[in-house]
């Protein structure tokens, strides 16, 4: 993520470029993460999340999402709906996303599953040009007092269409993943030019240790190793981190290079889970002046109408 100084320049530029909005619970809502994913617990589900990032600066991120999908057996796969808002710089740039989802579950063998998915999405940005302030308008001792000599430049609007993929293999205690956003690279210039939405490529892994069960009715301590890799135009971000899970709770921590560490806890019960986490800033922005970053996610299983035969669940975190 970039500065909110920084984000306005780039907007003016002609060549401007952008990266998207991500969140700290990977898994709290899958299908953003990789289209693959969609219909991978059988069940139909809806998650939510809510992202408010450097809430202490006036030009924070707060990012919201809100998805649902199943799997359904007379396409072979999961089927899924979602959408995103994006708000930055107190709603001078704002983002909207609405997409559909598919994914084709294939079983190559009795121990390995592969799943491939695609996304089509459509975009629509605003740029609100009157909330942007210029050097024109700045007084040495007074600051901000003059009205500025630029003019908007466009209607401060595009709307585009967007295609995403990914495929994810797993087995029973392993799962693995490649997703490219983005690969028709629409136009998202809302000014003058053109802005070309550069593709992200996430690579992610993980599995599940289940640490012993002694009796039918006790609980399961699980340990989950994560790593996620994303790469948009030359921004790289590594993020690495474990959950552990006992029974309805989770908690998990994670390390984001050069950026931040993430504490993570969850409650899942039959129908519900809810979870929250915090990112710690240890970037030179730091921790004091962005005042870190929190994310809640909300998530509800509905009932199947019935269970397709021989489907397998994949072992993927609930956060």
């Amino acid at each position: 993520m970039k500065p909110f100084a920084v984000l306005l320049f780039l907007f003016i530029c002609l060549e401007a470029q952008a990266q998207d909005p991500s969140f700290t619970q990977f898994y709290a809502n899958p299908v953003y993460l990789n289209p693959a994913l969609a219909g991978s617990t059988g069940c139909p589900r809806i998650v939510s999340n809510y992202r408010n990032q450097w809430p202490q600066l006036t030009g924070n991120y707060i990012t919201s999402a809100v998805a649902y999908d199943s799997y359904v057996k007379s396409v072979s796969g999961g089927l899924g709906i979602i959408a995103m808002h994006d708000m930055q710089g107190q709603t001078t740039i704002q983002t909207s996303m609405i997409g559909g989802v598919y994914s084709y579950n294939l079983k190559v063998n009795r121990k390995f599953s592969i799943m491939i998915g695609a996304r089509a999405a459509y975009f629509q940005k605003f740029l609100d040009w009157d909330k942007l302030t210029f050097g024109d308008m700045i007084d040495p001792r007074r600051g901000f007092i003059y009205q500025t000599g630029d003019v908007p430049r466009g209607n401060g609007r595009r709307g585009f269409f967007d295609v995403s993929a990914g495929a994810v293999g797993f087995g029973k205690n392993y799962y693995f993943g490649i997703a490219a956003h983005h690969l028709n690279r629409p136009d998202e210039s809302m000014i003058l030019g053109t802005s070309r939405l550069p593709m992200r490529i996430t690579g992610h892994a993980g599995a599940e240790i289940k640490l012993g069960q002694r009796g039918r009715y006790t609980n399961t301590t699980s340990i989950l190793p994560n790593i996620i890799y994303q790469y948009q135009n030359g921004f790289q971000e590594l993020n690495i981190g474990t959950y552990i899970k006992y029974g309805d709770f989770t908690v998990g921590a994670w390390y984001r290079n050069r950026d931040a560490f993430i504490l993570l806890f969850g409650a899942s019960f039959d129908k519900f889970k809810i979870g929250y986490s915090y990112d710690l800033t240890v970037s030179k922005l730091g921790n004091g002046i962005s005042g870190g970053s929190h994310e809640v996610s909300l998530g509800m299983n509905l009932k199947c109408r019935k269970k397709a035969k021989n489907f397998r669940k994949i072992s993927c975190p609930s956060f």
